[in-house]
């Protein structure tokens, strides 16, 4: 059977693919990979990933200023962010403004000033009716509180979801989709596999965050959306679900997101 999948999280404007992009997202169509989000990190990229969107029509982009930069980014960033959602607004292939959010896995980042850039984009992406793509490292508590205080119009995806299971009510509670990927994959993460049985199915989307986070199957080596069916089959044996079917209900979840009419381009 052929399935339609999703790829909602995706670097594909990094250097890594720079190579081989165009054999990478051939091969992601014959595979049934039919849409791929690619995230902006700095704004030193947005220009690229928009003009590789536009000569791939699998793609979507979605713009931000990642958490991780913070020292890279500079006050103007933000109202430049606002010119390109203000001239890009209705444009087919602008699905979100992301990856924002906030990274307390790495200890030198400023949190102050992360919390400032991500509260001004989730401002963004509410005045832009645009769902957020959301960076949460060891920040759960923090995205949430602040989340319930901005009340996004679109909502959004948690990505690379690794919370507990109280963390993931609270995010579907808010209108998240919760986005699984890679991590999920390794034999080791009985955590998070314990957590993500209990997962409703219309919270779920799929992702690989390529070209990181490769799943067990290629350790060490490049992530790719090629990856995806194989991801989508072990998270569908965790679900106790046929990748079928977790193909159906993930694309379903992540067209109703991102306002799409369905999986077939």
């Amino acid at each position: 059977m052929k399935v339609t999948l999703i790829d909602t999280h995706t670097h594909l404007d990094f250097p890594d693919f720079d190579a081989d992009r165009v054999q990478v997202l051939e091969h992601c169509r014959t595979l049934g990979v039919q849409r791929m989000v690619v995230l902006g990190v700095y704004q030193r990229n947005w220009q690229r990933l928009w003009d590789l969107a536009l000569e791939h029509p699998a793609l979507q982009a979605a713009f931000g200023l990642h958490p991780i930069y913070i020292d890279e980014h500079r006050p103007e960033h933000l109202n430049e962010l606002g010119d390109w959602l203000t001239r890009l607004k209705g444009h087919a292939q602008l699905c979100a403004v992301g990856e924002i959010g906030l990274d307390y896995y790495v200890e030198h980042l400023d949190r102050q000033r992360q919390q400032q850039m991500f509260e001004a984009q989730l401002q963004l992406a509410k005045d832009f009716e645009l769902p957020a793509l959301l960076h949460v490292r060891r920040s759960h508590a923090d995205v949430i509180a602040t989340l319930k205080r901005h009340k996004l119009k679109r909502s959004g995806i948690i990505h690379a979801f690794a919370g507990s299971r109280e963390e993931a009510r609270e995010y579907i509670r808010l209108g998240f989709k919760l986005g699984l990927g890679g991590a999920a994959t390794w034999p080791q993460a009985l955590r998070m596999h314990r957590v993500i049985a209990e997962l409703p199915l219309d919270s779920l989307v799929l992702e690989t965050d390529s070209p990181d986070m490769a799943p067990a199957m290629y350790p060490g080596q490049r992530n790719s959306p090629e990856h995806l069916p194989e991801i989508a089959q072990v998270l569908a044996g965790l679900l106790k679900i046929s990748p079928e079917q977790l193909a159906e209900v993930s694309t379903r979840n992540a067209c109703e997101l991102f306002g799409w009419a369905g999986p077939n381009l």
